[in-house]
């Protein structure tokens, strides 16, 4: 798959805002007046950040309101009526926090099972599409849930948590690219299954479908040099993993401490997340020859 970086910004800024929300919904931290102000303000510029960067990746941005009207069988709908909702009810109980010096424990906690559910709904719609191999699998969901929860629990100030989460999400970063090289071959698809032509023996590309591009090879099928994703895997697991981990648990706790190691997560995490995309293989390159 082609990696945008409208999707690209949307998937990490939004996973990292609403997993940073999973946490102050459950009080940790435990904040109120100014320090709510900032920690909300920083929550919710990264979840409607990254929102508002996936609309740059639509044909007609101004048709985004329809995607709501499909959520019986649309992930994509579904995500964006849990993300309004999750805001909406988030934005309550920050509100109570800021002006009121109140936490709304019921509030919150409604508010971290849909910030949740909307990192989840995310996750699916690419974890159930069978044409793309890689992405079609339980590690998916797992993957980008626990890089969310990881980078709220840096942001929240939560050092245990963030250690224990930061080993999780590294451990299933790297299971999920062992077992993403395998899927294309597991499943089975060659030239032969998409053509329909394997019972008359081995089939190979005589020409290019046409002679120009076209939106298909624009948007589905990228080759990324083997070199190079190692490079960046190396890469996405030192910042997104295991320096953060470092970081929180050399240095001595603070604002600083907490600033630096989520600079440093959120590098990793763009790169691991460029890799999601640009490693993701389409069935339909089989046509082009491109597997």
């Amino acid at each position: 798959m082609h990696p945008a970086p409208s999707v690209i910004v949307f998937t990490v800024l939004s996973g990292l805002g609403f997993g940073y929300l999973a946490w102050l919904g459950i009080g940790l931290p435990s904040v109120t007046g100014w320090s709510a102000f900032f920690a909300f303000l920083v929550a919710f510029a990264l979840a409607v950040g990254g929102l508002l960067a996936s609309t740059f990746h639509l044909g007609n941005p101004q048709r985004a309101l329809k995607a709501f009207t499909q959520w019986r069988t649309s992930w994509l709908s579904r995500e964006g009526w849990l993300s309004v909702l999750a805001l909406c009810v988030m934005a309550v109980y920050g509100f109570a926090a800021v002006f009121f010096d109140t936490l709304l424990v019921p509030v919150g906690y409604l508010g971290t099972v849909l910030s949740v559910a909307t990192v989840f709904a995310t996750s699916m719609i690419y974890a159930q599409l069978a044409t793309v191999p890689r992405w079609n699998h339980w590690l998916t969901p797992a993957h980008l849930l626990s890089l969310a929860l990881a980078g709220g629990a840096v942001l929240a100030g939560q050092v245990i948590a963030a250690l224990v989460l930061l080993a999780v999400a590294g451990g299933l970063q790297v299971l999920y690219w062992v077992l993403g090289d395998r899927r294309f071959g597991e499943r089975g698809h060659t030239i032969e299954t998409a053509t329909g032509l394997g019972d008359r023996g081995s089939v190979r590309l005589f020409e290019p479908p046409h002679t120009g591009t076209n939106y298909l090879l624009k948007e589905m099928v990228y080759v990324v040099g083997r070199k190079h994703a190692q490079k960046l895997r190396v890469i996405a697991f030192l910042m997104n993993c295991l320096f953060p981990i470092l970081i929180l648990a050399v240095l001595p706790a603070g604002i600083v401490t907490i600033g630096l190691a989520a600079l440093v997560y959120l590098a990793g995490t763009f790169a691991s997340r460029w890799l999601f995309f640009a490693e993701a293989e389409h069935v339909v390159g089989l046509y082009y020859g491109k597997r």
